[in-house]
């Protein structure tokens, strides 16, 4: 077998700001990955994220790492073993999937054993975090999507949850506060959310202090994001959680993601499917696992000012399937 692997750091402007309790990002950096075997070439993409301590130059110093055993044909279940979960396998795992789909003229979703091949899915479009004021003049935008996600922080969590709703008051609702919440928030704002309809909310406390949610009986369901990226993670999650966010640049790609919504399912948790924000090269390889999950949040290419071409296309909350051919197989 003779294999060979080509990195590269790229740079995607967002037509817009992008606002959320960390901070604000006008670009995304992302990781991709080729590998060509037998004249046939398939790509993967992830997006490096600093809380969790990765970058571009790191994500592409630990491809590099395993480029010999890649190159010498290391498969989807070795490099589980080879490299630790995170962006820089999601790259190649992808890479891989896309690659084994072309090389046997099948493609991801008979390969998983899907009736139909990929299916539009409703995601959840973002509200960043800006004044209620302004965060209103978004959410009407999207007054008749059918679900919309709201990104909070501390600093008046309540006045933004309000303008929102009164903006947009048909969408289910999810609320996001990136970890920057304390308990005390979380229970004082139980009644609000009820009142407001809100269908989730994802990661309100920071992952190293989530132990408090243990006992703690929320009106609202509460997804597991920061505190949950591989399978191994749901022996550690405290009992308050009820959905796993499953994104492919924490499990470390596809393969292990999948191993993650089947224990996840087993234990009677809801599956999310999310994403960074990233191009569409990101998001065709979790489309399987949305078709499937209780929420999708695959919205990422949509703040691009610039897709790749033959990627998502997406219409007031709805996002139709890459083109033929754009990533894992026919």
């Amino acid at each position: 077998m003779i294999r060979s692997l080509s990195v590269r750091s790229e740079i995607l402007p967002l037509r817009t700001p992008f606002r959320i309790s960390r901070g604000v990002r006008t670009a995304a950096q992302v990781v991709t990955v080729a590998l060509t075997q037998d004249g046939v070439t398939g790509r993967g993409e992830a997006v490096p994220y600093p809380r969790y301590g990765e970058n571009a130059e790191s994500a592409m110093l630990a491809i590099e790492a395993v480029r010999s055993g890649v190159e010498q044909g290391v498969g989807r279940q070795e490099l589980l073993d080879l490299m630790p979960a995170g962006a820089a396998r999601n790259a190649v795992d992808c890479g891989l999937w896309d690659l084994e789909m072309r090389l046997a003229g099948s493609d991801v979703a008979a390969a998983l054993g899907l009736d139909a091949p990929f299916q539009p899915i409703v995601t959840a479009m973002t509200v960043g975090l800006d004044t209620p004021d302004r965060m209103a003049t978004a959410a009407a935008a999207l007054a008749d999507a059918p679900l919309v996600k709201v990104k909070v922080d501390r600093s008046d969590p309540a006045g933004q949850l309000m303008a929102v709703r009164r903006a947009a008051p048909k969408p289910r609702m999810i609320v996001d506060p990136n970890e920057s919440w304390t308990i005390a928030e979380v229970r004082d704002l139980q009644g609000l959310m009820t009142e407001l309809r809100i269908d989730l909310l994802e990661q309100p406390l920071p992952a190293d202090a989530d132990c408090e949610l243990g006992g703690f009986l929320s009106a609202i369901p509460i997804a597991a994001d920061e505190s949950i990226h591989v399978a191994a993670d749901l022996d550690r999650l405290p009992d308050g959680y009820a959905v796993v966010n499953i994104k492919l640049d924490k499990t470390g790609g596809l393969t292990a993601a999948l191993d993650l919504a089947d224990a996840a399912r087993a234990r009677g948790f809801g599956v999310m499917t999310g994403c960074m924000i990233c191009s569409s090269l990101s998001i065709a390889p979790a489309w399987a696992m949305a078709m499937q999950s209780d929420f999708a949040d695959l919205d990422g290419p949509l703040w691009l000012a610039e897709d790749r071409a033959g990627g998502v296309r997406g219409a007031n909350g709805y996002l139709a399937p890459p083109q033929s051919g754009f990533w894992g197989g026919l």
